[in-house]
């Protein structure tokens, strides 16, 4: 059987809960951010802090922006390239024939 001189949901010595045993808070300002998908972001700044121009949205990463109608553009990602693509966009089939060409001569003991 319990006793019923006992607290529930505390400790012992635990003491009041509330701004007097924590100290005051710093003064805060709530800002609204919006990203291109139409989230809105509400990170709390200090009252003194710089505000930034921009915010990184939590639900989809997109940057987002203080003005709900023009928010920041996604940025653009660019898709994996194989080396191989990369080297098609340096030469020409004409510059990879004529190096095939070469290359095979050397082995044909040719050049």
């Amino acid at each position: 059987m319990a006793s019923g001189n006992a607290i529930r949901g505390s400790r012992v010595g635990a003491g009041p809960m509330g701004e007097a045993e924590r100290g005051d808070s710093a003064p805060r300002l709530r800002i609204s951010f919006w990203c291109s998908n139409g989230h809105e972001t509400q990170p709390s700044f200090a009252s003194d802090a710089q505000i930034p121009e921009t915010w990184d949205c939590p639900r989809c990463g997109f940057p987002a922006g203080k003005d709900e109608e023009n928010p920041p553009d996604p940025p653009r990602t660019e898709p994996y390239k194989t080396h191989l693509a990369y080297v098609r966009e340096r030469r020409s089939d004409e510059d990879g024939e004529a190096i095939l060409a070469e290359a095979l001569a050397k082995l044909r003991g040719e050049i």
